[in-house]
């Protein structure tokens, strides 16, 4: 994984969430997981709210991050009920509603810190 400055993987993160957000995603969380694990830096929580919107919301980040230059590894896309994209720092999470009140990232990490989206949506 490359070096790349907190700063910069916090806008990367928020760039994806704003691209989201044109695509109609709903409810959208980010949660800070530098301080309690080594999976990624951030989680980022969208809700679809069908499958073609959660591939259409996939699609945008994905070329909205691009530019990046950033390894992306993608799952889900077919079934589209939860949809995840993975890109090293970042994994972003795009649920339908039942699959992500099932599943209920945000309680398993309960512990990591949230960050404010106050000025994205």
């Amino acid at each position: 994984m490359p070096v790349i400055s907190t700063d910069k993987i916090l806008g990367i993160a928020l760039k994806a969430v704003e691209t989201a957000m044109d695509k109609k995603a709903t409810n959208p969380v980010v949660l800070d997981l530098k301080d309690i694990s080594i999976i990624a830096d951030y989680f980022i929580i969208l809700t679809g709210h069908s499958l073609v919107q959660n591939r259409a919301i996939a699609d945008a980040i994905q070329m909205e991050l691009k530019e990046e230059n950033l390894t992306m590894k993608r799952e889900g896309y077919e079934d589209g009920t939860w949809i995840l994209m993975d890109y090293g720092h970042i994994v972003i999470h795009i649920f339908q509603d039942s699959t992500r009140d099932y599943y209920d990232i945000e309680g398993l990490w309960g512990d990591a810190g949230r960050v404010s989206l106050e000025d994205i949506i």
